[in-house]
C-alpha cells in the first residue's frame, strides 16, 4: 500500500529551487543595512544561503535545541532573518518571531508563554542595543536555555551567530518534512489580551498562495518585500512568496522613499510587497512611474477598515491588490481591476485565485456572523487558537466546535448589491502600525505616570492610531516608561514638542 506523500514545509520549498537553480540570486539585504544593523550587505545566491542555512542549523542541534522545541526570532528585515527561519525548522524547531517594537515586557511575558528554549537577535537595530533586551528578557524568562545574536559588540554569554556560520559543521538530524508539522507561533492582541498563535507548514503556504495566485506573481520573480516580517502577514507576503516563486527576494528595512526606489530600480524588482497606505502615497507622488520594471504592488492593510475609503490607483504599469490582514487570524487579497483604480467589491463565501473558477477558492471563506463581525475559515485559519472557551456547565457533555475564526472586525453586507464593508476594527484593541495593544493598557500606563498624566490614542489615516500623551515632566515620564520596558511609542508620546522641528 503506498504512502500518503507529506505536504511541503518551507524547507521543501527552498530545497526544490536550490536543485534547479542553486546558483540564481536568492536573498539580497537592504540597501543602507550598514546604517540599520553595522553590519555588511549580504547578497546570496540558493547554494550560498544553503550552506549559511545548514550551518546555522548545525548550531541550534549542538546547542542542545530538542526538536520542535521553540526558539524566539527578534531580527529587522535582513537576509539573517530569512536564513534564521530556515534554519530553525531544518533543526526541527519552532519559530516565534516577536516584533521589534516588543520591548523587555512584553518580550518576556511572550517567552513565557511559550517556553521558548531559545532566542535569536541582532547586536543592535537603528541604535537600540535589541541584544541587551534579549539578554535581559531571557534572565526572566525560565525556560530560555540558549541566546544568540547576529552582529558585533555581543554581551558576554551570548553566542555569535555570524562564528557560526563560518563553521562547515556537518552536524543533521532526521527531521520528517511534513506540512502538518507546526512552524509558527505569532501573537495576536484581542479583547482577551495578549493571544499565541500557532501554526502548521502548510497555514502558511495557503497564505502566501492566496496572495500571490491573487496578485499575479510569476514564477522567478523578483520581489521587494518592505514590510516588517514578524507576523503572519509578514512571513506570508515576503519568506512565503519568495520561496513559492523561486526568484529572488530583496529586502527593504522600512521605510525610506529613496532608499527604495533605488533597491527596485538596481535589482530590476517586479513586485513590491509594502504597507498599502504607503504604497498609495507613493503612487501619488508619481515614484511608481519611475521605476521601469515594476508590475505589481501588493498593499497590506493593517486597518482593512479603510480599504473603502482609501484613495484610487492610478499607475497604468503596475497593478495593485489590496490584502486585508485580520491581525493573526487570517488575510484575504483582491486585485483592482476597476477602470478608476477603485478598491475591489468583495462578498461573503468563497474566496480565492483565479476569481473566474469558483472551484479553485484557495484562500478560504468569508462570512459574517451573527454577532455583526467578519469571520475567517479555510486552510489558513487556525481556528483552534481563537476557540472560546467552554460555557460552564456541570455536565460533561462539550460545547459545539466552531469550525471559523471570529475576527471581532464590524461588517456588515449592504442588502442592495451583497457587497461586504468591514466597518470597525475590534472594540477596545488599538493598532500603531503593526503594534496592537489594549485600549486598557493606555489607561493603565497612565495611572502609573501619576496624577495629571494622560496618555491617549488619536485616529491616524497611515498607521490607524498615533500616541500623544501630557504630564507635567515629560522627560520624567519618558524614563518611567523606559525602566517598566514599554514600546518606544508609548514613550515618544511624552516627547517635547515645543523644541523646533517638533510635530
Amino acid at each position: 500500500m503506498n504512502q500518503p506523500i507529506a505536504s511541503p514545509t518551507l524547507d521543501t520549498l527552498f530545497k526544490r529551487t536550490l536543485a534547479r537553480q542553486p546558483e540564481t540570486l536568492a536573498l539580497v539585504d537592504p540597501l543602507n543595512k550598514q546604517r540599520i544593523t553595522g553590519q555588511t550587505r549580504k547578497r546570496l545566491t540558493y547554494a550560498q544561503a544553503d550552506r549559511a542555512i545548514s550551518a546555522l542549523a548545525a548550531h541550534f542541534i549542538e546547542s542542545g535545541l530538542p526538536a520542535n522545541s521553540v526558539i524566539a526570532v527578534q531580527l529587522p528585515n535582513t537576509v539573517e532573518f530569512a536564513l534564521t527561519v530556515l534554519a530553525a525548522h531544518r533543526a526541527g524547531l519552532v519559530v516565534a518571531p516577536m516584533p521589534l517594537l516588543w520591548r523587555q515586557a512584553e518580550l518576556t511575558s511572550a517567552l513565557n508563554r511559550t517556553a521558548a528554549r531559545a532566542i535569536v537577535t541582532s547586536g543592535k537595530v537603528d541604535g537600540v542595543a535589541y541584544s541587551d533586551l534579549a539578554m535581559n528578557a531571557a534572565a526572566e524568562a525560565f525556560s530560555i536555555r540558549h541566546v544568540c545574536g547576529f552582529g558585533t559588540d555581543l554581551p558576554e554569554g551570548m553566542a555569535s551567530l555570524d562564528q557560526a556560520i563560518l563553521r562547515d559543521s556537518p552536524t543533521s538530524r532526521p527531521v520528517i518534512q511534513d506540512g502538518r508539522k507546526a512552524a509558527l507561533i505569532t501573537f495576536d492582541v484581542t479583547s482577551e489580551g495578549l493571544r499565541p498563535v500557532p501554526r502548521a507548514h502548510f497555514s502558511l503556504i495557503a497564505g502566501g498562495l492566496a496572495i500571490s495566485l491573487e496578485s499575479d506573481v510569476k514564477q522567478g520573480a523578483t520581489v521587494m518585500s518592505a514590510f516588517a516580517p514578524m507576523s503572519f502577514a509578514g512571513l506570508c507576503s515576503s519568506l512565503v512568496i519568495w520561496l513559492l516563486t523561486g526568484g529572488s527576494l530583496v529586502l527593504h528595512h522600512p521605510f525610506d522613499d529613496e532608499v527604495l526606489e533605488t533597491q527596485l530600480n538596481d535589482h530590476a524588482c517586479d513586485t513590491l510587497v509594502a504597507p498599502a497606505p504607503l504604497a498609495l502615497r507613493l503612487d501619488e507622488v508619481g515614484l511608481t512611474e519611475r521605476m521601469p520594471t515594476l508590475r505589481t504592488v501588493i498593499g497590506l492593510w493593517r486597518a482593512p477598515e479603510q480599504v473603502g475609503t482609501s484613495p484610487s490607483w492610478t499607475s497604468q504599469r503596475a497593478g495593485f491588490t489590496d490584502v486585508y490582514l485580520f491581525g493573526e487570524a487570517g488575510l484575504f487579497g483582491a486585485r483592482r481591476i476597476a477602470e478608476d483604480g477603485a478598491a475591489a467589491q468583495i462578498k461573503p463565501g468563497p474566496h480565492g485565485a483565479p476569481r473566474a473558477v469558483p472551484s479553485s477558492s484557495i484562500a478560504g471563506e468569508i462570512l459574517v456572523t451573527p454577532k455583526g463581525t467578519l469571520g475567517l475559515r479555510g486552510p489558513m485559519v487556525p481556528v483552534a487558537a481563537y476557540a472560546p472557551p467552554p460555557p460552564p456547565s456541570d455536565t460533561l457533555i462539550a460545547s459545539q466546535p466552531r469550525d471559523y475564526v471570529d475576527t471581532e472586525y464590524a461588517a456588515r453586507v449592504d442588502r442592495a448589491t451583497g457587497v461586504l464593508h468591514v466597518t470597525a476594527p475590534p472594540s477596545g484593541v488599538m493598532a500603531v502600525g503593526g503594534y496592537r495593544f489594549l485600549a486598557q493598557d493606555l489607561q493603565e500606563w497612565s495611572r502609573r505616570l501619576g496624577q495629571g498624566s494622560l496618555l491617549t490614542a488619536l485616529p491616524d489615516r497611515l498607521s490607524g492610531h498615533r500616541l500623544a500623551g501630557r504630564a507635567p515632566d515629560s522627560a520624567r515620564a519618558r524614563d518611567a516608561l523606559t525602566e517598566l520596558g514599554l514600546n518606544p511609542l508609548m514613550v515618544e508620546a511624552f516627547r517635547d514638542r515645543s523644541s523646533p522641528g517638533s510635530s
